[in-house]
């Protein structure tokens, strides 16, 4: 696992402005509460994320994710190429977790989300890795796919803000969760980063094996709004509250593009923070075999066009990056 140790008498002045509600929660108890209420969702059959997997990982059984009892980290740094208002100029305290509740085809990270490789550690373990990535003085704690082990992000909390953990979580997730895990994540969660990917139903079970995504991420950014409302940013321009959705932009498939912005403006309004993403590219299974040649090639100049014209006449607030790509 990626990770440089820092000791906490080395750690940058207290983080910028009043802390987060999850600090009063440690302090009420409400935090330990929802820990022991997410670990009940690890079994006897786990409803941690949608899948509702037949096994219990509590007795560190694997689901279709391949994480069982404990969390296992990939990597833990301070990420420079999140958004502006999450990175700043100490970068984003990123921490990417293995294993996956879907099964993209065209997944990036897919040596860490469907080959489950990185450091397992426990609450205590876990903890400590928050509180390193404040040390280092990064401006947030960033989640990166962290549907199936919610229970273990939770149970780790505690002991990191008895350390002097102070600075705003964001989740950073495909928005294939379970309405459980989020309800528990209220007040703890400051900045919510769902990825919408694909709308259509065909376009769901071919490209992420899961027919039922597009209804699920419907449901669950939704409620992500609803905890924390649009994306407000303080004087230094760096996010501290709301929702900041990305949407990555796919060859031959604007139609799923258009869906999905029409329903943002549309539900969760205009001027909703939005990072169009330019970047895919053939990855995983689709540049490893020739399954999908459909989308087997980047994205042309006039298909990005097109997504960004349609975004903003829409009246979405988009990415300083998504107008410059």
């Amino acid at each position: 696992m990626r990770r440089r140790r820092i000791p906490l008498e080395a750690a940058d002045p207290v983080p910028h402005g009043p802390p987060p509600p999850y600090v009063e929660l440690a302090w009420s108890g409400e935090l330990e509460r929802r820990a022991a209420d997410a670990l009940r969702l690890l079994g006897p059959v786990c409803r941690v994320c949608p899948r509702a997997c037949r096994v219990d990982r509590r007795a560190d059984r694997v689901g279709l994710c391949g994480i069982g009892r404990r969390a296992i980290v990939a990597s833990a740094f301070a990420h420079f190429g999140e958004e502006d208002c999450l990175r700043g100029w100490n970068g984003s305290g990123t921490i990417f977790f293995s294993g996956c509740n879907l099964r993209c085809v065209f997944c990036q990270n897919w040596d860490i989300s469907h080959h489950v490789r990185g450091e397992a550690l426990g609450p205590d373990a876990l903890g400590q890795v928050m509180v390193e990535l404040q040390a280092q003085g990064c401006h947030n704690i960033n989640w990166v796919t962290p549907e199936h082990v919610v229970p273990q992000i939770l149970e780790a909390l505690p002991a990191a803000v008895g350390r002097g953990l102070r600075l705003p979580i964001v989740y950073n997730t495909s928005s294939y969760d379970s309405l459980d895990s989020l309800r528990l994540l209220d007040g703890i969660v400051s900045i919510y980063m769902p990825d919408f990917k694909l709308w259509s139903e065909a376009a769901c079970r071919r490209y992420l094996r899961r027919a039922d995504y597009a209804a699920v991420a419907r449901t669950t950014i939704k409620e992500m709004h609803r905890q924390v409302g649009p994306l407000t940013v303080d004087e230094r321009g760096l996010a501290v509250r709301g929702l900041l959705l990305r949407h990555l932009v796919m060859p031959g498939l604007l139609e799923e593009t258009e869906a999905i912005l029409r329903w943002i403006a549309d539900e969760l309004g205009p001027g909703t923070y939005v990072n169009l993403m330019a970047q895919y590219r053939p990855a995983a299974r689709v540049d490893a075999t020739d399954e999908f040649p459909e989308i087997d090639r980047r994205i042309s100049r006039d298909e990005w066009r097109r997504a960004v014209e349609l975004a903003l006449r829409l009246g979405l607030s988009l990415d300083d990056r998504s107008l410059a790509a």
